[in-house]
């Protein structure tokens, strides 16, 4: 239970990070932070009886400068919400495909690189989405300015951490 995921906050609300409960806790009983949301149980000390925190907002504010995306397959598939482009269905077996083949004269840019699940990659191959008559569901772009992502196995499971999270 002390492994458990807690969702950290800015003083300003914006999410910062996921860390164990046991730093969470830590960081409370040290006063650095406030507890938002309650966990799923409590942590037993010799005195007194804790609750598990399942969001937590620091006391103070921390600065994040800003920082140019890098084109990765975590940011792409980040970018596109792990669902495929063509087909809409919401995986972790995700391949990136350029819409314009490299080997056409594609560039690897955001402009011309999406999520793409198996099947459909495997479908398109080497043609342009025109020739392979498959349509994209929303055109690729640059990333929007996010300092946090949620990582893909707390996205379904953590509903308390909704209210928290940009859309």
């Amino acid at each position: 239970m002390i492994n458990l995921p807690v969702l950290v906050l800015n003083q300003s609300y914006e999410p910062l990070t996921i860390c164990q409960a046991r730093r969470a806790v830590v960081l409370l009983y040290q006063g650095k932070a406030e507890m938002l949301e309650n966990g799923v149980g409590f942590i037993h000390t010799i005195r007194e009886t804790l609750p598990l925190p399942s969001v937590i907002r620091l006391a103070y504010l921390i600065r994040r400068p800003y920082r140019e995306r890098k084109l990765t397959r975590f940011e792409v598939f980040n970018r596109d919400h792990y669902t495929c482009q063509y087909c809409s269905k919401a995986t972790r077996q995700l391949t990136l495909d350029h819409i314009i083949p490299r080997y056409r004269g594609g560039q690897h840019t955001w402009k011309n690189v999406v999520s793409a699940c198996v099947p459909c990659n495997r479908r398109k191959a080497g043609r342009t989405t025109k020739e392979a008559r498959m349509d994209l569901i929303r055109p690729p772009s640059y990333p929007r300015e996010r300092a946090f992502y949620l990582p893909y196995q707390y996205q379904p499971t953590k509903h308390e951490w909704q209210k928290y999270l940009p859309r």
